[in-house]
């Protein structure tokens, strides 16, 4: 894939018709890590013929240094640290249990303004792609594979666009499948892959649901939290 990309929305494109292989699966879900995974899944999704929903992630960002991730959490109190940074850096238990208060408030936040009554989707039994736009660390992927692995999916994908080459090694040994199509070194940051790496916001992520959601069929029963 020639670098960089358009932006987020040709990035769900290019993926889609690498992951061909899963079109019309009739146990397939594709699952955004939002926000900036949202536009990627939705093209992913549509070209798939995908049911899509959101698994909700919350980066532990160092302080100081917030882009810097110490690890991250999930809906249902999962937990994934980086125990060798945070020992690194000397970050005190009492310093690391305030950022998860904050984040799991975001992550409250979050979970409300984008989903509201909507339930969460069956993953049992289920190939489930988790997409996000990019992926440096690993640690917001991480947590979302643990958390959703409690659930019994059939499979657990994960699709990106771009990521150091290290770190899909690391997914590879955690997923069931890892397609990624571009893994450029030194990495940096995420956004230096893109032309067109503007925030996401909240609006563009419930409009971007909406629509997945209307044209979607499956039936949502079953609750992260639950597991």
């Amino acid at each position: 894939m020639e670098l960089p990309i358009p932006d987020r929305v040709t990035a769900g494109q290019i993926l889609a018709k690498a992951m061909e292989n899963y079109r019309d699966r009739q146990d397939l879900l594709v699952l955004a890590l939002p926000r900036g995974g949202v536009p990627v899944a939705y093209e992913l999704a549509e070209a798939l013929h995908a049911p899509m929903d959101l698994m909700l992630v919350r980066k532990l960002g160092t302080p100081g240094q917030r882009e810097l991730a110490m690890g991250a959490i999930a809906s249902g109190g999962i937990r994934v640290l980086n125990d060798d940074l945070v020992s690194y850096l000397h970050i005190s238990e009492e310093t690391l249990e305030q950022v998860v208060a904050m984040e799991q408030k975001e992550l409250e936040r979050r979970e409300q303004a984008y989903r509201g009554d909507r339930p969460r989707p069956e993953i049992e039994g289920k190939c489930v792609i988790l997409v996000d736009d990019g992926i440096a660390t690993g640690a917001t992927m991480r947590v979302a594979i643990k958390a959703l692995r409690g659930q019994q999916p059939k499979e657990l994908v994960v699709a990106v666009p771009v990521a150091p080459a290290d770190t899909i090694e690391t997914l590879r040994n955690e997923a069931d499948d890892v397609v990624c199509l571009a893994t450029p070194e030194p990495f940096t940051a995420i956004g230096l892959w893109y032309v067109d790496f503007g925030q996401v916001s909240d609006e563009e992520v419930t409009k971007q649901l909406a629509k997945a959601w209307a044209k979607g069929s499956w039936k949502g029963v079953g609750s992260m939290a639950d597991h």
